[in-house]
């Protein structure tokens, strides 16, 4: 009878520490972006196929490489680094992530691997 009783004890205290951990609203694993060397900011695009389009026209060179660098400075958001994210979903290109901190809080978009710790 005592051997029951520990145990429904043990599982009370377990769900009450589950459940104050989940009304906490910080994601239990955090991430942050991380700028490139030289860099202050991490770019953060629309969506996944605005992200490949420009790094394509950037990786031709010449006119099309200056192109996709001025297209890039239009279309990406100037993310600080070191910034709080939460990871939406995530693939071999990078990830959809929401800003979990900062004056942009609640604004999502598509990130480089790269730039996500």
């Amino acid at each position: 009878m005592r051997g029951k009783f520990n145990f429904l004890v043990t599982l009370l205290v377990a769900s009450a520490f589950a459940v104050v951990a989940c009304q906490g609203g910080e994601p239990i694993v955090s991430h942050k972006l991380v700028a490139s060397a030289n860099q202050h900011s991490v770019p953060m695009y629309p969506d996944e196929q605005t992200y490949l389009r420009v790094s394509r026209m950037q990786q031709q060179g010449g006119i099309e490489g200056m192109a996709g660098a001025v297209r890039k400075n239009f279309i990406a958001w100037a993310i600080d680094d070191q910034t709080q994210v939460t990871v939406v979903s995530s693939d071999e290109n990078g990830a959809v992530v929401e800003i979990a901190q900062g004056p942009m809080k609640g604004h999502s978009g598509f990130v480089a691997k790269q730039n996500i710790d």
